[in-house]
Order: structure tokens, then C-alpha cells, then sequence
């Protein structure tokens, strides 16, 4: 039986880590092939995300749909209970970018990339 002491660990468990939560956030906006959330994820791996892409499968936070076609077509997606975390991903959103207007305002040389889109 798996015990946890606090609820965040249980939330911890499937959106922690380095890429997890900015997949979902990316998924958010809609369906994606493995390339694409590649590109928008700059310094992640293929193996590393697809590996994510399986573990937040497993937890039904995403979805994937295989076509049958040549090459290969995967597509991923958020899943009706991965919506749920929603409200998780945009609150993680918004302290990121109060976060880095403070660092800024602190002197440090840090900028948000999606402000230049």
C-alpha cells in the first residue's frame, strides 16, 4: 500500500520533476505530435520525453492516439482528468512569472522567453 504524509506528494508524484508539468502546460493549448512538443521544449531528449509522455500516460493525465499509418503518427493530448490539473499548471504559471519579475528587479540577469512570442 502506498502512504503519502502530505497531499503534494501525491500531486508531486505525477506533475514533479523538470519537464512534467511544462508538457502538460504545453498540451494544454491543444493536441501535439512527439516533434513538435520536442521543439517547443528546448534541451529535452527524445527518450527523456518520451519517457515523460509514458509516465503521464500511465498517471491518465495524457493521452495518445496511434495512427496506422507510414511512417508512424502519434499524436498526445490532455486527457479529461489531466484538465483537472489545470488550475495546478496556470497557478505554477503565475508564481513563475512574478518569481522572474522580482529576480529582475532584483538585478539578476534572468528573462522569460515566452514574453518575446
Amino acid at each position: 500500500m502506498k502512504q503519502y504524509n502530505l497531499g503534494i506528494e501525491a500531486t508531486l508524484e505525477v506533475l514533479g520533476g523538470k519537464w512534467k508539468a511544462l508538457i502538460v502546460c504545453l498540451l494544454m493549448s491543444g493536441t501535439k505530435r512527439t516533434g513538435a512538443l520536442q521543439r517547443l521544449i528546448p534541451g529535452i531528449s527524445q527518450k527523456v520525453l518520451i519517457q515523460q509522455l509514458r509516465e503521464l500516460e500511465k498517471d491518465g493525465i495524457v493521452g495518445r492516439q496511434v495512427y496506422n499509418e507510414m511512417p508512424p503518427k502519434v499524436e498526445y493530448y490532455v486527457t479529461e482528468y489531466g484538465i483537472t490539473a489545470n488550475k495546478i499548471i496556470d497557478v505554477m504559471c503565475s508564481w513563475g512569472k512574478e518569481n522572474i519579475k522580482m529576480r529582475q528587479q532584483q538585478g539578476e540577469d534572468v528573462i522569460l522567453m515566452e514574453s518575446k512570442l
